[in-house]
């Protein structure tokens, strides 16, 4: 079983296909988002968005997960 991620900012999408996991920089540490994961709405702070093997560096954004799709709204600089 796979995630569906979708990354965007104001004015594009980042990022959107399928991946094992994503480690996101939440306000009380970096956290790890796998399939089955309990539903969530979180901000992020400034840090490294990673899905899989690729990396996203972001200012500030949230994201919300349910029923493994996972949606990331950013800032970058």
């Amino acid at each position: 079983m796979l995630l569906d991620v979708v990354v965007m900012n104001p004015q594009k999408v980042v990022f959107e296909g399928k991946a094992k996991s994503v480690q996101l920089p939440g306000e009380e540490g970096v956290f790890e988002v796998l399939p089955f994961h309990k539903p969530i709405v979180s901000r992020l702070i400034s840090g490294t968005l990673s899905i899989d093997s690729e990396h996203i560096f972001l200012m500030r954004g949230v994201v919300k997960v349910a029923k493994n799709k996972v949606t990331v709204i950013i800032e970058e600089e």
